[in-house]
């Protein structure tokens, strides 16, 4: 006796069960939300609440240790006429603007070179990552270190061949670059491995598409693998950004906004009316301005993103 298999059924197959008791699906969100609610609470206590109280306490005059009283918008205005935050504006743009392009494009062609099959190389990935995982602290130490006028390293190489000394952090001319330099340091290991993420998600198919068609490397790099990593380049264009508006660490541990507050960037400015002349109101009224920046800036890059996305899946 021969069997005789019946052919699958076409089509999607339906669920037999029928659809599932009201009663199970609120019990299924209940313990969604049950799952979900610690980490609300956290993000909330700790993110939501510093942010509404910001808001409230820039409309007042307060030293941060008795009660305030309502100023209105007189933080506000004090913001348009204060050189000093004007100066710590212009320096932090200075700052972003050469410390995001500078880290990308340094980044991508070390994720390139790390995106081969040679002998050792988790050990050379690994050396990248280093710089991230290690403290603020520790790297502004090195730093100061290295670039000391007096004793740094830097300056005996640069003795060595023939070149004077530099200030480096005790320059007013220089020491918001040498922070510069310091920050992509610590930050390129992170671009790095996004990069690198990006690159090893291309579709294999695709190169090898490319490589028939007769490609060279750096066709099939520029042609096909680029555009792949064009959504971690969005990424990393906000990431490193948001983290650039908001330099802090590295300003306190090695320059304190000196010389002659060359390194007074905003949030290190806040800071300074906040926990040094205790204008509480003033200091809140400077980071409101600092996040609506934030905002903006995210919102125009992620619309940009978008947009170039859109238009290279055309």
């Amino acid at each position: 006796m021969t069997a005789v298999l019946a052919p699958p059924p076409r089509g999607p197959v339906r669920d037999r069960r029928g659809p599932r008791p009201r009663r199970v699906r609120t019990a299924d969100h209940l313990a969604g939300w049950g799952f979900a609610a610690p980490a609300m609470v956290v993000i909330g206590l700790f993110g939501l609440v510093p942010v509404v109280w910001s808001f409230v306490l820039s409309f007042q005059t307060t030293d941060l240790t008795s009660p305030g009283t309502f100023a209105g918008g007189a933080n506000y205005a004090k913001l348009a006429q204060d050189p000093l935050f004007w100066d710590a504006g212009r320096r932090t743009l200075i700052y972003t603007a050469l410390f995001v392009p500078i880290t990308m494009v340094l980044a991508l062609p070390i994720a390139v070179l790390l995106n081969q099959k040679i002998r050792g190389i988790t050990l050379y990935r690994m050396a990248v990552f280093v710089p991230l995982v290690t403290s603020t602290v520790a790297t502004g130490i090195v730093f100061s270190w290295l670039t000391n006028p007096q004793f740094g390293l830097v300056n005996a190489l640069l003795q060595g061949v023939g070149l004077p000394k530099q200030g480096f952090f005790q320059d007013p001319g220089q020491a918001l670059y040498v922070l510069v330099g310091m920050t992509i340091w610590g930050w390129l290991g992170f671009a790095v491995i996004i990069f690198l993420a990006a690159l090893q998600n291309v579709p294999q198919d695709l190169m090898e598409a490319s490589a028939l068609d007769g490609c060279s490397r750096f066709q099939s790099f520029w042609h096909v693998e680029l555009p792949q990593a064009a959504p971690a380049s969005g990424f990393l264009l906000v990431w490193l950004s948001i983290n650039g508006l908001q330099l802090f660490d590295e300003v306190y541990v090695t320059t304190k906004g000196g010389p002659l507050r060359a390194t007074t960037v905003l949030v290190y400015h806040l800071y300074n009316e906040a926990f040094v002349s205790f204008d509480g109101g003033y200091a809140a009224a400077i980071g409101c301005v600092v996040f609506l920046v934030i905002l903006v800036f995210t919102v125009v890059q992620l619309a940009f993103n978008r947009r170039t996305s859109q238009f290279e899946a055309r």
